[in-house]
């Protein structure tokens, strides 16, 4: 689960109940729970309602990646079962995975799953205040690398490994429905889940889908930007909110570093990443930058311009800042 210091909020957003576009289309809005959160589903002038069929593939993708499922795919996985044979969306979202892991020098990495329940953020709730030895015993479960997809079964290096594509899963899960309206031919829709976010085309009237978020550095009063996310997606990760303090009063936070095993502050408190890509993929990045810090995170930015971030950092004397390569409307 991700946590969001910016408050965002859909502009002239559509009402829940249906309203005429002309004699025989609608506009469509659906919200309701899924993945631990909230969803919000708008698609523009057709008469048909696929709330049905939106709410059979969530449940698909829960069977398949929901670690929260004893009896998912993942979890079977997870388990060191024999042979487990995985569907087309672990098969996506494995792939899609290893592919990020290597652009961003293993920052991104779902092996992370053991030390995430160690501290205390998975399903497995267990400790939250790690030794060091206990730290360096759970890294040797740590690594992309060490798991193969031969076909469609997962081989894993050693046995113990344990998956965890909750980093990824909410942004997967949006581009599963985009995809959907778009094969029924809808060219207008907003799908957010948990406040990630992707668009097609317009809103009424030709207007792009606009998105307001609070700033938390303005002191002057405003305090809001306005994105433009016509035909993009986003998504954030931060430490903000999701933290635990432990009995000896050690801060630890929800994103896990891969490279240490610890889950320690970065001087990044948030990441916003939005792009012209899928939206699983700005999902893993907004995760990937948060155990990178600010300057890994730059130079990224740097090499791979077309993905645009909204960082917030502590500067060195504790001061809230931003850096962004975003333009903003």
């Amino acid at each position: 689960m991700k946590n969001y210091p910016y408050v965002l909020l859909l502009i002239c957003s559509l009402s829940l109940s249906s309203c005429f576009k002309d004699a025989h289309k609608k506009n469509h809005t659906f919200k309701g729970s899924v993945f631990g959160t909230t969803y919000k589903i708008t698609y523009l002038n057709t008469d048909e309602n696929y709330l049905e069929e939106i709410d059979s593939l969530f449940l698909k993708m829960n069977s398949s990646l929901s670690t929260y499922i004893s009896d998912s795919e993942i979890s079977r996985v997870n388990r060191d079962e024999k042979n487990v044979e995985l569907d087309p969306y672990f098969i996506e979202v494995f792939k899609k995975s290893k592919r990020i892991f290597k652009e961003t020098d293993g920052y991104f990495d779902p092996t992370v799953g053991n030390l995430v329940n160690a501290w205390g953020f998975g399903p497995k709730k267990t400790k939250i205040d790690l030794t060091e030895l206990e730290v360096q015993k759970e890294m040797q479960f740590v690594g992309f690398d060490k798991l193969q997809l031969e076909n469609t079964i997962i081989k894993k290096e050693i046995p113990g490994i344990y998956l965890d594509f909750n980093s990824i899963a909410k942004g997967f899960g949006i581009d599963v429905v985009a995809r959907f309206l778009e094969n029924k031919n809808i060219k207008n829709y907003l799908v957010e889940i948990g406040g990630e976010i992707r668009t097609k085309g317009f809103k009424e009237n030709d207007e792009p889908w606009l998105i307001k978020l609070v700033d938390p550095i303005n002191t002057d009063g405003s305090g809001f930007k306005t994105l433009n996310l016509s035909n993009k997606s986003m998504a954030t990760s931060g430490n903000y909110r999701k933290y635990r303090i432990s009995e000896s009063g050690k801060k630890f936070v929800h994103t896990v570093n891969p490279k240490t095993g610890y889950a320690h502050e970065s001087n990044l408190l948030s990441a916003s990443v939005i792009a012209d890509l899928d939206c699983a993929d700005v999902d893993a990045y907004a995760t990937a930058f948060m155990a990178m810090g600010l300057e890994k995170t730059k130079d990224f930015l740097s090499k791979n311009t077309k993905i645009k971030a909204i960082i917030l950092y502590t500067d060195e004397n504790g001061n809230l800042e931003e850096y962004t390569n975003y333009t903003y409307k």
